[in-house]
């Protein structure tokens, strides 16, 4: 299109703000559960509903450098990798604004929620596996999934990480990835010469940078959640707290942290 040819100013007509982002049918998902609404599920669904937007963009941007990388990329999927850093500062700060409400007002509302639960949350579990901590058993346990969404779970169990997309391009620059200890010889002569091998250092950070942002966001909800419910079970059946603070030292990138220690 010449751009003589787009109609820009309110005489274009041909898109509106409110039909391109389809406002109406996203401002009318929000339905509370409880009858009469308790005020703050209204908080509750959209900082839930806004997760699953940030989710979405996630999985766009992981994809993208994950695929890039496969392509002998270094560039583009540090600049996907950083602003998913930046998203993920995000998500840490909304939980701010689930903190105002209070165990009291929670409780007005939290049984209607059973046996839902974030644990539930497919693109969660998605974005875990594609960075690379995949574990098969969640198909088993999770309840409620649709087959879509049960069938892009499965679809990213089997196709490879971001991690393997790593491995690829530290096989094209000529180093061996077969064992641990081939990869941490690898990862040590680029960290002692980053002169020459400065784009995939900058890589190797990007993606400690998007374990440790997502570590901070399991960390923050999880004072969110003890906040909440203290040692409450979980609406879902899980053991609450402890079963997010048991949560947070888990890694997608073991060796990339290992590697400090080797320095």
């Amino acid at each position: 299109m010449k751009f003589d040819d787009a109609r820009f100013g309110e005489h274009g007509g041909q898109l509106t703000y409110n039909s391109y982002l389809r406002v109406p049918q996203l401002l009318s998902q929000q339905i509370p559960e409880s009858d009469p609404p308790a005020h703050d599920e209204l908080l509750f669904i959209t900082i839930h509903q806004s997760y699953e937007l940030w989710f979405k963009l996630l999985l766009h941007e992981l994809s993208d450098a994950r695929d890039r990388m496969f392509a002998g990329e270094t560039y583009l999927p540090r600049i996907r990798l950083e602003r998913c850093q930046s998203i993920e500062r995000v998500l840490v700060h909304q939980v701010d604004v689930i903190d105002t409400m209070t165990p009291q007002d929670f409780l007005i509302f939290r049984n209607k929620l059973a046996p839902a639960s974030g644990f539930q949350s497919a693109q969660f579990r998605e974005i875990e596996f594609i960075s690379g901590l995949k574990d098969p058993t969640y198909m088993d346990r999770f309840r409620g999934l649709t087959d879509v969404e049960k069938s892009a779970l499965q679809r990213r169990l089997d196709e490879p990480s971001l991690w393997d997309g790593y491995l690829v391009l530290l096989d094209a620059h000529g180093f061996e990835t077969s064992t641990s200890d081939d990869r941490f010889a690898a990862l040590i002569t680029i960290a002692h010469d980053r002169e020459k091998y400065g784009a995939l250092w900058d890589l190797a950070e990007a993606l400690v940078a998007h374990d440790q942002t997502w570590s901070l966001w399991r960390a923050r909800h999880v004072l969110m959640a003890e906040r909440q419910i203290g040692t409450k079970t979980g609406t879902g059946g899980s053991s609450g707290g402890a079963y997010l603070r048991g949560r947070v030292e888990t890694r997608f990138y073991p060796e990339l942290w290992e590697l400090r220690s080797r320095l």
